[in-house]
């Protein structure tokens, strides 16, 4: 972990950005301790339920980077009364008139970022759609604060090859600019120009007129990270530890006790060139099995066989012995569990227990 943020944060260094990370994939204070540039921020999370956790931890800068609604102002508004800077993400007319109702109501002005689409993955304003952009900063204007445009590269999962990635960055970067530009041209202020994934972020080559890029799972990658090809399995920061519970050696198959409430059920690299099953097996220092991958699970059990095709033999694992379990999608695998054990390297000596929590808002 603490070499993936420490390669990104001079990537970053090197291209002249902020890096404000994306605090979703950890939910852990231990973890946004180490991750953020200070105990203050800038962070990004995706549910309100963070964004209380960390403001109570002493982070005072944080967008809260999903689709704002009215229902929601309301805690908005009460994190920033606790002296956090708190900021919203909006891609409508009637969010923006919503949010500057509610900042006129306070008296205080809810800073907006207008979200923009750079490759169709999700939401967002098409970067090209002047009077939309223009409709929306103007609406703002009226109570509320205008604090500039944000994108993410989703599409930038499912793009393959250097050359592919850095044109996703390179579309990304383009998307708020262009936004930026129309927006100023209409006499909008819009200083901050954030842009951010992961792939994007390791792929970027320049990032001018960006002012911060955001990314999550670099800090821990998973299975669909490395299949994408930012990242080794070797990088991997996270896995579950597992043991084995039984054998059904004429199936080729061995059994263990996590299944897909430990795993989760993401299935991320199943339309990846490799796919990893429910995970990827190692040994209790981390090395990876050839070719073993959990490849069938149910709610506590999973079934470890080598993977169709490879060749690969199976380990004479007895019963008892523990396997550590690489996984498809670090976000989801987390979210299964209540705490982090810290260890260092190959070594299985627990150095801390790192709470994380879950639940939404």
């Amino acid at each position: 972990m603490e070499r993936n943020i420490a390669r990104l944060r001079t990537r970053l260094d090197g291209l002249g950005v902020a890096l404000r990370p994306h605090l979703k994939t950890a939910k852990s204070v231990d973890v946004a301790r180490r991750v953020m540039t200070s105990p203050a921020g800038p962070a990004t999370v995706s549910t309100l339920r963070e964004a209380e956790q960390f403001v109570t931890a002493g982070v005072r800068d944080i967008i809260y980077a999903v689709g704002i609604v009215p229902a929601k102002l309301p805690q908005v508004l009460a994190l920033r009364a606790k002296g956090a800077d708190v900021a919203v993400v909006l891609d409508t007319v009637e969010q923006a008139q919503a949010v500057a109702l509610a900042s006129r109501t306070a008296g205080t002005r809810i800073p907006s970022l207008i979200e923009i689409d750079c490759d169709g993955h999700r939401s967002g304003v098409l970067p090209s759609d002047k009077q939309r952009l223009v409709e929306i900063g103007r609406a703002l204007a009226a109570g509320a604060e205008l604090r500039g445009v944000l994108t993410h590269a989703g599409g930038s999962y499912t793009a393959r090859g250097a050359e592919a990635l850095r044109q996703c960055a390179e579309a990304e970067r383009r998307s708020v600019v262009d936004a930026a530009a129309i927006l100023r041209e209409a006499g909008l202020a819009c200083p901050v120009l954030s842009v951010g994934s992961t792939p994007t972020a390791h792929s970027a080559t320049d990032l001018t007129g960006v002012t911060e890029v955001r990314a999550g799972v670099f800090m821990f990658f998973d299975l669909v990270m490395a299949g994408v090809g930012v990242c080794q399995v070797d990088d991997i920061a996270v896995s579950v530890l597992a043991t084995v519970i039984g054998h059904q050696r004429e199936k080729g198959w061995i059994l263990i006790d996590a299944g897909w409430m430990a795993m989760s059920q993401d299935r991320g690299t199943r339309k990846q060139e490799v796919d990893q099953g429910y995970g990827l097996v190692c040994d209790i220092t981390g090395k990876p099995h050839a070719d073993l991958i959990v490849a069938d699970a149910n709610q506590e059990h999973g079934i470890i066989t080598v993977r169709p095709g490879s060749g690969g033999v199976l380990p004479d694992l007895a019963i008892g012995d523990r396997v550590r379990i690489l996984p498809n999608h670090a976000c989801a695998t987390g979210a299964q569990h209540g705490r982090y054990h810290v260890v260092r390297g190959s070594s299985d000596k627990v150095e801390a227990e790192w709470p994380r929590f879950g639940g939404w808002q």
